[in-house]
């Protein structure tokens, strides 16, 4: 198959729309459904970053897609029962895969920027992996091929129209890539620059011990802002991004969006949001919505006189800025990476405050030297890649 006519491009407007080789087969296999032109740009951004995850660090991946720019990635490392329980998993009585804790990690990270996501895995969709993704909304998934009990699950979702890709794994793209814009065709090498281990070896803060989790960790980062709308700051631990702030304008804005979203992800693990009391029945999409309000700015929307009835069976009392202080400040361990080099300390101001101990980053700026200052000042680790990942 050369080419896939497609309903239509980025709107429903924007018509013809179709999916082409200039030269050889399409690599990809539609097994179910009709995907749509972002669906395969998600999808082919998406099946690039597990690939190059699972290269990295020797362990399945998956990643949640969103418009373009990854709402969650992350390798195939065992659950907690807390991580269960916040990623709605707890209730399955199941053994969970490798690939399994790669995706209910990948789409638990930020459940509510995941609503509706397209998933790419990096190896063959397992029965487990299917269970989980059966539950969710989603638009759709790819994955280098598929079990047959995990296809007959993913080709029931949405009466049929699910969306199943499956690639060829051993698909080689062109080393030149073009793209047009406005009747103007750009062109340009492909990034095939290589993150492992050993990206992270100059080490420029007083701090040199970098554990090999962290280094995990930040190729992890690196490999996620290499497929995110720049400008783009990921926060990771234990194996899976837990933040990831894309496409803004300023990197302070960067790390600050990130960051809100890392510490989304450790307050949904704290005794009071864990003891929530939700009423019977309520929709999954409903629950997410709830406590992201609870521990945001605007909890009396959910937890005021006339509402709290709607979604608790008994009302909860207020999260404290002082309580959620409190539990922020017990998240350690957190490594950082960004896509460009950060030009000022406040950046890592920012990042102290979500728990960062880790940090890679490119360097370059005329204040590097503010930047180290207050790495130093936290005794963080921070590494200069001297390479830039901006992804547009």
């Amino acid at each position: 198959m050369k080419e896939l006519e497609l309903k239509y491009g980025c709107n429903p407007n924007q018509k013809p729309s179709r999916i082409y080789m200039e030269e050889g087969e399409l690599p990809i296999e539609v097994l179910c459904g009709k995907p749509g032109y972002i669906n395969f740009l998600d999808a082919f951004n998406g099946w690039q970053l597990v690939s190059e995850l699972k290269k990295a660090t020797g362990l399945p991946a998956a990643t949640s897609f969103k418009h373009v720019s990854p709402a969650g990635a992350a390798v195939g490392l065992p659950l907690s029962d807390v991580e269960r329980k916040i990623y709605w998993c707890d209730d399955l009585d199941m053994e969970f895969s490798p690939l399994a804790n790669a995706y209910a990690r990948a789409r638990g990270a930020d459940r509510m920027s995941s609503f509706g996501d397209f998933i790419s895995l990096s190896d063959v969709c397992d029965l487990p992996t299917a269970l989980l993704i059966k539950r969710e909304v989603s638009d759709g998934v790819i994955a280098p091929g598929y079990e047959p009990e995990a296809l007959e699950i993913l080709q029931q979702k949405k009466n049929g129209n699910y969306a199943v890709i499956q690639i060829d794994p051993n698909y080689v793209p062109k080393q030149v890539e073009r793209k047009e814009v406005f009747g103007i065709t750009f062109e340009q090498g492909r990034n095939e620059l290589v993150i492992d281990e050993n990206f992270f070896g100059n080490i420029v803060t007083d701090n040199k011990e970098l554990t090999d989790q962290a280094k995990i960790d930040l190729a992890i980062a690196m490999i996620t802002l290499k497929y995110t709308q720049s400008n783009s700051v990921c926060y990771v631990k234990d194996g899976q991004a837990i933040g990831i702030g894309a496409g803004q304008q300023s990197r302070i804005h960067c790390t600050r969006l990130a960051g809100s979203k890392a510490d989304n992800w450790w307050l949904r693990q704290s005794p009071k949001v864990l003891g929530l009391d939700f009423v019977d029945g309520i929709r999954r999409a409903d629950r997410d919505n709830a406590i992201d309000l609870y521990i945001g700015e605007e909890f009396e929307d959910v937890i005021g006189d006339e509402v709290w009835q709607k979604t608790f069976k008994t009302r909860p009392s207020e999260f404290t800025k002082a309580e959620k202080r409190a539990w922020l400040d017990k998240l350690t361990g957190v490594s950082l990476g960004s896509d460009a080099f950060f030009p000022f300390g406040d950046n890592i101001e920012r990042a102290h405050k979500s728990g960062v101990c880790y940090v890679a980053q490119p360097g370059g700026s005329v204040r590097d030297d503010n930047v180290i200052e207050t790495a130093n000042k936290y005794n963080m680790v921070m590494a200069f890649t001297g390479l830039r990942l901006f992804h547009h």
